[in-house]
């Protein structure tokens, strides 16, 4: 065992417990040292991209929300405006869910055109749409192709349709600068230097008399700083963020010993569900932190996934010390929940909850 550094080095490494691996009494700083100063804003896409249940779901509640009230000018009683409103909803249902169609699929062609461009598209559909909303409602009524009014329903429909468009530019220019936050605190979330530190002085002590535990703690280090400084794509697999927070947990079970026990129950077909890169591994590092170092007796680390209803359900629980950690400042859990909910918008779930001698993390994905 190499001689210890002297304690004036800002890198000397001290103990911290009996029977365990000595590790660096370095802060807790976030990763700033990987991380860029400002990175620049990222557009989030095009201000087409409808292709998300919020969004879908917003639209339909709006456009029958506008029917709702413009049919209370021509209805004399209550059931004529059930009637009448039933009738708007029969042409403006079709119209809607086909001008959401058209413009998830054209999103990218769309999108690049210049913004005048955007508007006529837009109205030229929304037009489109609701002249062929009025058309399949009248078919259905048995009224053929001659009888409904074509101006009036294309005329809605282009309105609508601008209101709509409007909302989707507005939605972008709020995620935008939510985006580039949440893409900064990603980057700020990622593995302190402490944690690098800690790692490589644990290999150090394991090189003589463990040199193949030695290897493999610094392939998995190897790895972990791969995907921490790399440019991340949009989303990875549940399946690869599983493994590399088994990565993460590895290095810290050699320094832990038998203070730190992990349980995983993972289910296969979850695993091919779409997450945010970079999203397990601050959570296990808060379980660690916050549930496991501060305890003399060590903990226990539960992380499970499963499939249920046609979604992904990760839970992530750990033991709680009866003496709390020092409280954190949440970046790790803002980050995870602005990432999905940029990503999956109301079709992404996620829940923390204390319960006696636990913490959960919930969060459920679509498939």
């Amino acid at each position: 065992m190499p001689d210890a550094l002297p304690t004036s080095d800002p890198l000397a490494r001290v103990s911290t417990r009996p029977g365990e691996l000595r590790s660096t009494g370095f802060g807790t700083t976030a990763f700033d040292a990987l991380a860029p100063a400002a990175p620049e804003a990222v557009a989030s896409g095009s201000v087409f991209d409808v292709c998300h249940v919020g969004v879908v779901l917003r639209t339909l509640l709006f456009v029958h929300a506008v029917l709702a009230i413009g049919v209370l000018f021509v209805a004399a009683s209550f059931v004529g405006w059930v009637t009448a409103f039933a009738l708007a909803s029969g042409a403006a249902l079709p119209a809607v869910l086909l001008w959401l169609l058209v413009a998830c699929a054209a999103r990218r062609p769309f999108g690049a055109l210049p913004l005048p461009g955007q508007w006529i598209v837009a109205m030229g559909l929304g037009a489109v749409c609701g002249a062929g909303g009025a058309l399949l409602a009248g078919l259905a009524a048995g009224n053929g192709f001659g009888t409904p009014p074509w101006l009036a329903p294309a005329l809605a429909g282009a309105g609508l349709a601008a209101l709509v468009f409007q909302w989707l530019r507005l939605r972008a220019q709020a995620l935008l600068p939510a985006d580039t936050t949440a893409r900064l605190a990603e980057l700020q979330s990622r593995i302190r230097p402490h944690f690098l530190f800690n790692t490589l002085n644990t290999a150090l002590a394991l090189v003589r008399h463990d040199p193949a535990r030695a290897e493999k703690l610094l392939e998995d280090l190897a790895e972990l700083f791969r995907v921490a400084i790399s440019e991340n794509p949009e989303s990875v697999s549940l399946a690869e963020e599983v493994e590399l927070a088994q990565r993460y947990l590895a290095i810290e079970q050699i320094r832990f010993g038998s203070r730190l026990q992990v349980s995983w129950e993972l289910d296969p077909d979850a695993g091919h569900a779409r997450v945010p890169p970079l999203l397990l591994q601050p959570l296990v590092e808060n379980a660690v932190r916050h549930g496991i170092e501060p305890s003399d007796a060590g903990g226990t680390i539960r992380v499970r996934t499963r499939v249920k209803l046609g979604r992904a359900l990760i839970s992530i629980v750990n033991s709680v010390p009866a003496q709390a950690s020092q409280p954190g400042n949440g970046i790790a859990l803002r980050n995870v929940r602005e990432r999905l909910r940029l990503m999956h918008d109301v079709a992404a779930q996620f829940d923390t909850k204390r319960e006696p001698g636990l913490f959960r993390v919930q969060i459920v994905v679509p498939l």
